[in-house]
């Protein structure tokens, strides 16, 4: 029999935190969006439409890196206070790449490392 693997991310729609679930401790990675509130500020200085495509465009390429890193896991948990874990979910349960993973979503309010890491170790030994 195989060992699962399991990963959490904490995300929003700056930066993810990938937490690796291992028998002897949990290993973190953090992920960020290339769409700053900086970029925006300077963005929305030549107009919305502009700041609105490639907004969308950076946040997919962030959504698209977290894909690849998902895809070596069996058992994944997304939690997180805004929706970017819902929209990733979505996106996720759409593409026939991710069929075999389980994939859940909680919600979660802003936490630190050590509370990411325990709600991680938490949901896991649940399940």
């Amino acid at each position: 029999m195989t060992t699962q693997k399991k990963l959490g991310i904490w995300m929003d729609h700056a930066h993810a935190h990938l937490m690796e679930v291992t028998p002897g401790a949990t290993e973190t990675e953090t992920v960020g969006s290339k769409f700053t509130d900086e970029a925006e500020d300077q963005d929305s200085a030549k107009g919305e439409r502009l700041m609105h495509n490639k907004e969308q465009h950076e946040e997919s390429a962030y959504y698209k890196e977290l894909g690849k890193e998902i895809l070596k896991y069996d058992d994944v948990l997304l939690f997180g206070p805004t929706d970017a874990k819902a929209e990733l979910f979505n996106l996720l349960k759409a593409d026939t790449h991710f069929q075999d993973i389980k994939i859940e979503m909680r919600q979660a309010d802003k936490m630190t490392d050590n509370q990411q890491h325990a709600f991680v170790k938490d949901y896991f030994m649940a399940n």
